[in-house]
């Protein structure tokens, strides 16, 4: 297990999740194509896009590295964590009533010590899907919170409540009303936040910024609950996605080369 280790991070603090090069090869695999060689200039970058069916303008900022989410700034009642994962790193969140400081855990990362810190009431553990890296402080988390866990019941799992599509939540005053963002991962769900200065959508690893899961269960699954159930919804919404930087749905629809045709 890494070693525990957590960061507050901001919209600007940690890079994006994928490369031009990652977003080509879940492109390849999520469509069966032949693979393709490694762009070497811009046109290639073109000529892949087009073959599998990714925004071009998009797809070439992503390989000059040209393009980061704007930070939709302080969000009170919004406290996110990084923490580290063998190479890579995963986000957890915790959401709260800045009144009455009843609070929701999404995911746990693999490290919750932050969260354990807050001085908040943590009432409620509301999972996005359970890979691994999502869950890995799930029991350490219910035991010292004394929470209940909460999981979609396409993929139940033992120490957590299953719900149905379309269950919702309360923190405090705050709403939360669950979407099915499934592809990724059978059981994906998104978590829409109400109540607070600026609506969030707590994604998991449906999308990124300028990314989206690898669609592991099925690409054509993840893309079309992605179209329909997050990039519907208000530009401003703010995405917090399992991995890399906070984003919006403006930004998604405009920069994301899986969505921005």
């Amino acid at each position: 297990m890494p070693a525990r280790n957590f960061v507050y991070f901001t919209a600007m603090s940690i890079p994006l999740e994928d490369s031009h090069l990652d977003i080509i090869g879940k492109a390849q695999r999520g469509l069966r194509h032949a693979e393709i060689a490694e762009p070497q200039s811009e046109a290639d970058i073109r000529a892949a896009a087009e073959s599998l069916h990714l925004g071009a303008d998009a797809l070439v900022a992503a390989a000059a590295k040209s393009w980061y989410p704007a930070d939709p700034g302080p969000i009170e009642g919004l406290e996110c964590f990084n923490t580290p994962f063998d190479d890579m790193t995963v986000n957890s969140y915790v959401v709260f009533d800045p009144a009455t400081k009843a609070a929701a855990a999404f995911d746990t990362g693999t490290d919750c010590s932050g969260m354990l810190d807050l001085g908040v009431k943590i009432e409620q553990i509301l999972l996005t899907h359970i890979h691994g890296d999502h869950i890995m402080e799930l029991d350490r988390l219910k035991e010292r919170t004394g929470a209940a866990a909460f999981v979609s019941d396409r993929e139940p799992i033992d120490g957590a409540e299953p719900f149905a599509d379309g269950q919702t939540f309360t923190i405090g005053s705050l709403s939360v009303h669950t979407l099915r963002t499934s592809g990724h991962a059978r059981g994906g769900v998104t978590y829409i936040v109400t109540g607070l200065s600026k609506t969030l959508a707590i994604v998991g690893d449906a999308i990124f910024a300028g990314s989206m899961g690898g669609g592991q269960i099925s690409f054509e699954e993840a893309l079309r609950t992605n179209r329909e159930n997050i990039l519907t919804l208000p530009d401003e919404t703010v995405i917090c996605p399992g991995h890399g930087p906070l984003t919006t749905v403006g930004e998604e629809k405009k920069h994301n080369p899986f969505f921005a045709n």
